[in-house]
């Protein structure tokens, strides 16, 4: 089995983008990203590309009239890099179900919590630590899922939970969170790499290897 294309929408630092890049250099995930394509000129995560070699393009939505117009361009080089799946790592524009229908179980999402709980609209970044801080839980952690056409909606592949410490702030909550999603999206990913998820409805199973 050939080494499976990836394409990695970012719109910041890419620390997700780097836990994969690390896995496929490990040798633990076959797999290649043949691009990032970053939503924010002054991304990190186009320097983290351009030091591994991989292109590195900014699309910006205001360059474009209509959504159509801005998510066919991303389509356009996806699959003019031959990407087989689309992973998003902290890509800050929701996308539209013309672009899900596009890459139809070929998306996937990480998200700082354990969904259903604190997730949809409006809870990215910081905001998802703030919230899970402000109304007392016990336990958070992180969620590799699939996406579809809502916001934090698709089949989850995998989860891990975070216990939520008296003492936490949002940053000390978001360490530890981050460290738990830099482990399992390149799991996701080499799982998919090696035909083992079957998505069964809202479920996803686990083949064995």
């Amino acid at each position: 089995m050939g080494r499976l294309k990836l394409g990695v929408l970012v719109s910041g630092g890419g620390t997700n983008l780097q836990a994969v890049i690390d896995s496929i250099e490990q040798g633990k995930t076959r797999g290649e990203v043949r691009v990032v394509i970053s939503s924010n000129p002054e991304a990190y995560a186009l320097k983290r590309a351009q030091k591994y070699g991989i292109p590195g393009i900014y699309i910006g939505r205001r360059d474009f009239t209509t959504r159509e117009g801005y998510e066919g361009e991303m389509i356009k080089v996806l699959k003019g890099y031959g990407v087989e799946l689309v992973l998003l790592a902290g890509f800050m524009t929701v996308l539209s179900p013309g672009f899900v229908s596009e890459f139809r179980n070929r998306i996937m999402n990480i998200h700082p919590a354990l969904i259903p709980a604190f997730c949809g609209k409006g809870f990215y970044g910081r905001r998802v630590h703030e919230a899970v801080l402000e109304y007392g839980v016990k336990v958070t952690g992180a969620t590799v899922h699939f996406v579809d056409e809502g916001t934090d909606t698709g089949p989850i592949i995998l989860q891990e939970a975070v216990p939520v410490l008296d003492d936490d702030t949002v940053d000390s909550l978001a360490e530890r969170v981050l460290k738990v999603e830099h482990r399992l999206y390149p799991e996701a990913v080499r799982l998919y790499s090696e035909g083992r998820l079957k998505i069964e409805g809202r479920r996803v199973r686990i083949l064995r290897g």
